[in-house]
């Protein structure tokens, strides 16, 4: 068997950058000409969305790396320092590209007569309007706040829009004052216009016409500033290191997570500022103030944008009621054998059941809790709750169960970051139910990420135990939108799995064993190793020998250098990635047999599929909660689970195959780390996975090559 080959810069690509090149792809969505105007507008939002969150999770660790002089690296050769020069480099070039994108689209609005105006382009009766609205309804919430010898320069929180104002009394030539207007979050980013003009002036025009909320407030400055005179105003935006570090040594006076996670959200909120935008025009003046006062590094922090601030705030846009220029409904299906009034269990029992999301609707997993809340025959039920979402069917019908007496524990992760109040007030209500609620294992750091229900039910003198897994959170919301595959067996094996798995989340079995799960961070890693060296040894002895891989991220470098030593014995290698990889396909003598895809489209990709062509029927193809990402196999519990029925394993054949043949919304990834969009060749049919999806969950009636 080869060595592992060493990690280096030549073949192994840094994860940031990954990650920028993945919005990148999602940026040249926007581009699309035959993707629906108002989803391009959609996809311009989620790539400012996404650098948000890059920027509060990920950068800022940077920054105290090169603050604390560390300058260690990672293979790809990158210090800290070097590393932010570079994410600089490459967030400005991505910035413009995304502004620039911006412009032509809402240009294009314009010709289907949506327009976003600013206050001078109005009429005068428009201004009127508006001008009588920002009287009633935005003057009131505003707090302009001073800042000069006596009080002190106000806090900037994560995320806000804020306008930085010079002021000075009237016919004076006394010292400019500096006052700051933060945007209220409460009120809409963009004001209808439209529904200004009906009530303020009983008119019906201006339809589809909208003003950015700060063009508003500046176009009214005089109101809060009566006897000034407004000499400039600009507006900025300020983005904080917002990611929680859960493995800290706590307090002895913190009793439990939750407290911990209380006293973390507070701190959340005064992270240090990683990231300040602000409009190209922005006067020497008002800048200088804003880095002196904010104390920020002008060179690594202060990006400058054409156009208004926060492009996050364009879903309000892309959410306008105009069906035409948006994808046509998706209405996801409910399977025959989940159809209403179905005794879900008794189907169960029958064989194993999969359902396809956002193909496949949720329901079924919603009505599998709720019978279970309401059958008298069901004793208990277990559940892990990562991302639930607001008014959660499952989290109703698990306080149900409760009220009807029966034993219920549900592990919530309150460490599931932007996530946590919500969980934790899920979790209160859950414990006010009398529901039995745990937050982590043995009060380790490692989050729960697995994706697991167990519901113990009596039949006749005996018990039967019916399990659903799955990829996906139990959350309606994103069911609609990501792609995810579940679960539903009975299969005794995988119940007792469950039940061990259950007793190591809720109790203290550090030595837990399993039979079919392949559960993180004691055994994930070392199982697909172990399957791996399986398919090498197939190639060596001059086999067929086949991995595909299907998953959201990839970065862990011994399942890297795994592959690397795969591909270099012979193995045949397919990599469907949608965001980071950090493994380069296509290297001579190093990964000529991997080849590496992303599929990036109207849904986001968040199955995760293992695929070993030479394994046990059993162990053939696994799916479940885990990335190949360090976090997943060391710091997260996670469970990757076997497809065994027969039917159920060439049903995700026939997935894998369908993403395979896309060669309408993918990118094939080169040597050099970079991505290159597939297109049809002239005489070669369309193929867009996400689409035959929505015609059939199974995919195309193919098999894998």
């Amino acid at each position: 068997m080869p060595d592992l080959p060493e990690l280096n810069p030549q073949n192994f690509t840094n994860r940031e950058l990954s990650n920028l090149d993945f919005n990148r792809r999602v940026l040249a969505l926007a581009q699309e000409r035959d993707i629906p105007l108002l989803e391009r507008i959609k996809f311009i939002a989620i790539v400012g969305n996404n650098l948000d969150e890059f920027f509060m999770v990920r950068v800022g660790g940077y920054i105290q790396k090169v603050q604390l002089g560390i300058t260690s690296t990672r293979p790809d050769g990158y210090t800290p320092s070097q590393l932010l020069a570079a994410i600089r480099q490459e967030v400005s070039a991505l910035m413009q590209d995304q502004r620039q994108t911006m412009r032509e689209l809402l240009a294009e609005l314009e010709q289907h007569g949506i327009f976003i105006k600013h206050n001078h382009e109005l009429t005068q009766a428009q201004q009127q309007a508006l001008r009588h609205y920002f009287y009633e309804e935005v003057f009131p919430v505003l707090t302009p706040l001073a800042a000069d010898h006596a009080r002190p320069f106000p806090f900037i929180s994560n995320l806000s829009l804020n306008l930085g104002v010079y002021v000075r009394h009237q016919h004076t030539d006394e010292t400019l004052d500096f006052v700051r207007i933060k945007v209220p979050p409460s009120l809409p980013r963009l004001i209808d216009l439209g529904q200004v003009m009906q009530r303020y002036a009983h008119r019906h025009d201006a339809k589809d016409h909208y003003i950015w909320i700060e063009d508003l407030i500046a176009s009214n400055l005089d109101l809060l500033f009566p006897g000034m005179e407004i000499v400039e105003h600009y507006p900025f935006r300020v983005t904080r290191n917002a990611d929680i570090d859960y493995e800290h040594e706590r307090d002895e006076e913190l009793l439990d997570i939750s407290t911990v996670i209380e006293a973390s959200l507070k701190e959340r909120r005064f992270g240090f500022i990683v990231r300040m935008s602000v409009p190209e025009n922005i006067s020497t003046r008002m800048l200088n103030r804003l880095i002196y006062e904010l104390d920020i590094d002008p060179n690594r922090d202060v990006y400058k944008v054409q156009g208004a601030l926060g492009t996050s705030s364009l879903f309000e846009l892309a959410a306008i009621d105009h069906p035409e220029l948006k994808y046509p409904t998706h209405v996801p299906k409910i399977p025959e054998v989940f159809a209403p009034g179905t005794d879900i269990f008794a189907q169960i029992r029958e064989h194993d059941l999969l359902i396809h999301h956002p193909y496949d609707s949720f329901k079924p997993v919603e009505e599998f809790f709720q019978q279970a809340a309401r059958d008298p025959k069901v004793l208990a039920i277990k559940a892990t709750l990562y991302r639930v979402g607001k008014n959660s069917p499952v989290v109703q019908s698990l306080m149900e169960a409760r009220e009807n007496n029966k034993q219920v524990a549900v592990l919530v992760e309150l460490k599931a970051r932007f996530d946590e109040e919500n969980n934790l007030e899920w979790a209160r209500q859950l414990e006010h139910q009398g529901v039995h609620v745990t937050y982590g294992v043995e009060k380790l750091a490692v989050k729960t990420h697995a994706k697991i229900a167990l519901v113990v039910r009596k039949e006749g003198d005996r018990l039967r135990r019916y399990v659903h897994l799955g990829t996906g959170n139990y959350n309606a919301s994103t069911a609609r939108l990501y792609t995810d595959l579940g679960l539903f067996t009975a299969n005794p094996e995988i119940a007792e799995d469950a039940t061990r798995l259950f007793n190591r989340l809720t109790g203290y079995a550090p030595s837990t064993s399993y039979h079919q799960l392949l559960v993180a961070p004691e055994f994930l890693q070392s199982a697909l190793i172990d399957l791996i060296d399986n398919e090498i040894e197939h190639a060596q002895n001059g086999e067929y020998a086949r991995l595909i891989f299907k998953m959201n991220q990839l970065e862990e470098d011994v399942m890297i250098q795994k592959l690397y030593q795969a591909s270099q014995a012979g193995v045949q290698i397919d990599l469907i990635v949608r965001g980071l990889c950090c493994l380069r396909a296509g290297l001579p003598g190093i990964s000529e047999n991997i080849r590496v895809r992303s599929i990036v489209g109207r849904f986001l990709e968040h199955s995760r599929i293992y695929y070993f062509h030479n394994a046990p029927p059993d162990q053939r193809i696994y799916i479940g909660s885990a990335d190949l990402m360090r976090r997943n196999l060391y710091n997260r519990v996670e469970t990757v689970f076997p497809i065994i029925d027969p039917r159920l394993q060439r049903r995700i054949r026939r997935i894998l195959a369908t993403d395979l043949k896309n060669n309408t919304l993918v990118w094939i990834q080169q040597p050099d780390g970079s991505y290159q969009r597939l297109q049809p060749a002239p005489d070669e049919p369309s193929i867009d996975s996400q689409y035959i999806f929505t015609q059939d969950s199974a995919g195309l009636d193919i098999e894998l090559d």
